[in-house]
Parts: C-alpha cells; structure tokens; sequence
C-alpha cells in the first residue's frame, strides 16, 4: 500500500513538470525523505530529500493505429521516416526490426520508425505496394525516396539511413 502512494507521488510530481527536450532536471519529495536516527537518542529526524533526475523520453518508434494516423505521423512528417510494414508471423521481420529500431535510436531524432502491421493495415500496404514483408520505405516530405524488402545486414540499413538524411 505505501510502495503504491509513493508511486503515485512520483507520478503526479513528474508528470506535471514541462522539461524542454532532453534536459534533466532534480526532483525533490517528501515522500522520498528517508528517517534517520540521532546516536544516543530514540527521536527520528528526517533526512535532507534524495534527488531524482528525470527527463523526457521521445520515442523514435511508434506503431501505427490507422489511415489518418499514418497520414499525421508519416506522410505529414518534417522529420524523414522509415516506414516498416511488417507481420506478426513473420521471421526475418523479427530478425530486422529490432535491428531497424536500434540504428535508428542511434541517429537520436534525426529520422523516426514508423511500424505497420500489414494484417491490421492492408489498405497501407496495397496503397504503398507491399507484396512481401519485411519492406522497409523511406518517406521524406510525403514522398517515398527509396525502398527494400528482405532482410538486411546492420553496413546496409548505415547506407539506406544515410541516404534518407541526405
């Protein structure tokens, strides 16, 4: 009971702080002051609080929900994406992914991942000529720039992310 109120506290304290991009910032609570026992005496004073630095996550990955998602968060985009329709049954789309997702966290928001699952979004992937998976496309300014399918060594994704930048 008391692991979930100073949970709760942490909660609200950081969720209503506005942190600009990527800086930390300290976070104080009571809740987090820890007793501690005078030598000699029996009395409890609290110590000075412990301080947590927090910042914001940005995601550079997300799913897709829908059309009008996929328009907002792909097609819309200032920032380039990499657009990677994929399946849950599928192998070497379990091979690729994780791999995609690392090189791009590695360019820290310069390029965003977009994933779409063709069984839930068959229209994306008739619309942007998906016949097998993986296929990975690049958009820039609504536009596909360049496009693979299959699988691809960590040198090769370097190369296609690189060219998407420009």
């Amino acid at each position: 009971m008391a692991q979930r109120l100073l949970l709760r506290r942490f909660l609200a304290s950081t969720v209503s702080r506005k942190l600009p991009q990527g800086q930390w910032a300290p976070l104080a609570s009571k809740a987090l002051q820890t007793p501690q026992c005078s030598p000699g005496a029996l009395t409890l004073t609290p110590s000075p609080a412990r301080t947590i630095f927090t910042t914001r996550v940005r995601s550079t990955t997300f799913n897709i929900q829908d059309g009008p998602d996929f328009q907002d968060r792909v097609v819309n985009s200032e920032t380039p994406v990499v657009v990677d329709f994929h399946a849950q049954w599928c192998g070497p789309c379990k091979i690729l992914g994780p791999r995609l997702e690392k090189m791009v966290a590695k360019l820290q928001g310069k390029v965003v991942m977009a994933k779409v699952d063709i069984d839930d979004h068959t229209d994306l992937a008739i619309e942007y000529e998906v016949s097998a998976v993986p296929t990975v496309l690049a958009i820039k300014n609504g536009d596909v720039v360049d496009k693979f399918v299959g699988i691809k060594d960590e040198d090769q994704l370097e190369a296609f992310l690189k060219k998407l930048i420009g």
